[in-house]
């Protein structure tokens, strides 16, 4: 295998498809190790960005990608065509679902056929997107098959499967330092596969096929989402019997053995725990089984933003208002705190949850001056400024992302009513009349 002698020497070109929160820090990662990488998107803009040394991601700074630019190591372009030029290729596209709750996997056919009329003899493909179990030996070979190329899989090229495990902003966990799992269609594509990602990573971890490996990614995913359902549900339960879901956290958290803990919240957000329970659950429709357990747990988190704003509409009935025509300030719009990712963000669900009750809604989240359009919600807003007289002008301010950034001291000073979604302000030791847990 000449690829693997290639990879052993490092003289070899990485092609990533798809320079976003995942696909960045990939090529970041390669290119620290003096391993060339050359980024494709259809997005010119990131295109321009990355070949001027700019970054466009707040969580990784402009200063690394600069250094990757100048160095030689990181490249970026539109052309596709210059995918016979790598020798392995790794795919970081979406896959989001569809309005049926189904697996869109548009960008993951669209890029494989790309792929498909480029590949050569002595490539390695390798998708990294999130997906049901068969993605890879049943629609990327499949793809790659009928090209009429010839090109026989684990002789002629290989094709593996190795799931992101990307967390932005977690200052203890970068790219490298995270364990990697791959899985191969053949023998061969797994001892390809797992040498290129030694390269790089702390760890690898082969197993035994391409379906293991996906079947890995929905575990873990699927392990937060059930255990955020359970906690979530049990915030609604001992609220009723008026026991702080927070303090009995802290006091199971005090058992050594047996227990991790998971807390509540408005509702799940990013690319991966919101909707990757659900490709397994469609995967499953086909083996006549019913994945019940995992789609109550996205029933129950689905239903958190509802439950905040019926939490807000009692605050405001508490002090005599209605919600209908009252102004709601949000505090956060990305899906978790201290990123500019606002990706399945439940604050999204919560503006459109509030206006339908007739509530006029603002915004404030530093890092997300301006709401982008997303596939589900077009909103054109921007976040306001924070100050004691914007403050004062909303009947209820309600956080939703506990950005560490955020004065709390500041805003419990000056709101009307606050409903804390993230017991944040509590943490820090604020507390007062005008504070309600949701």
């Amino acid at each position: 295998m000449k690829l693997l002698q290639k990879i052993q020497n490092k003289n070899i070109l990485v092609g990533i498809i798809g320079m976003g929160y995942v696909g960045l820090p990939l090529g970041l990662a390669f290119s620290l190790k003096n391993i060339k990488v050359l980024g494709f998107d259809l997005d010119k803009k990131k295109i321009n960005a990355l070949n001027n040394g700019k970054g466009y991601l707040k969580h990784i700074p402009t200063k690394e990608i600069s250094s990757a630019v100048k160095s030689g190591y990181l490249k970026a372009t539109s052309d596709f065509s210059r995918l016979k030029e790598v020798d392995a290729i790794i795919i970081c596209v979406p896959t989001p679902l569809n309005e049926h709750r189904e697996p869109d996997m548009s960008f993951v056919i669209d890029t494989s056929k790309t792929i498909s009329k480029y590949l050569r003899k002595e490539q390695l493909v390798v998708l990294e997107s999130t997906t049901y179990p068969g993605t890879t030996d049943e629609l990327l070979l499949s793809i790659f098959d009928s090209s009429q190329k010839n090109l026989k899989v684990g002789k002629d090229f290989y094709l593996a499967f190795s799931p992101e495990r990307e967390d932005p902003n977690n200052p203890d966990f970068t790219t490298a330092q995270i364990p990697k799992v791959v899985g191969g269609v053949t023998p061969n594509c797994l001892k390809v596969a797992k040498a290129l990602y030694d390269t790089i990573i702390i760890q690898t971890v082969p197993v035994s096929s391409t379906r293991a490996a996906e079947a890995t990614k929905l575990l873990e995913n699927i392990f937060r989402s059930v255990n955020i359902a359970l906690v979530n549900e049990l915030k609604m339960v001992f609220d009723r019997m008026g026991i702080d879901i927070w303090e009995v956290i802290a006091a199971a958290s005090t058992k050594p053995f047996g227990f991790k803990a998971f807390y509540p919240g408005p509702g799940l957000g990013g690319h991966c725990i919101p909707i990757d329970p659900f490709y397994l659950t469609w995967k499953a429709r086909e083996y006549e089984l019913h994945t019940k357990f995992i789609e109550l747990a996205g029933e129950i988190n689905t239903h958190q933003p509802y439950y905040v704003v019926e939490k807000s509409a009692q605050v405001l009935n508490k002090f005599k208002k209605a919600l209908n025509g009252s102004k709601v300030l949000i505090l956060g719009v990305a899906y978790k705190k201290d990123i500019d990712d606002m990706r399945e963000s439940p604050s999204l669900k919560l503006i459109e949850i509030f206006r339908e009750k007739g509530a006029t809604v603002d915004y404030y989240d530093p890092l997300v001056p301006r709401l982008p359009k997303t596939r589900k919600y077009k909103y054109d807003m921007k976040s306001i400024k924070l100050s004691a007289k914007n403050l004062n002008k909303y009947d209820l301010v309600v956080l939703s992302t506990d950005h560490s950034n955020f004065d709390y001291k500041f805003i419990a000073k000056n709101a009307n009513l606050i409903v804390d979604s993230r017991n944040a302000f509590e943490t820090r030791n604020i507390k007062n009349k005008k504070i309600f847990k949701a």
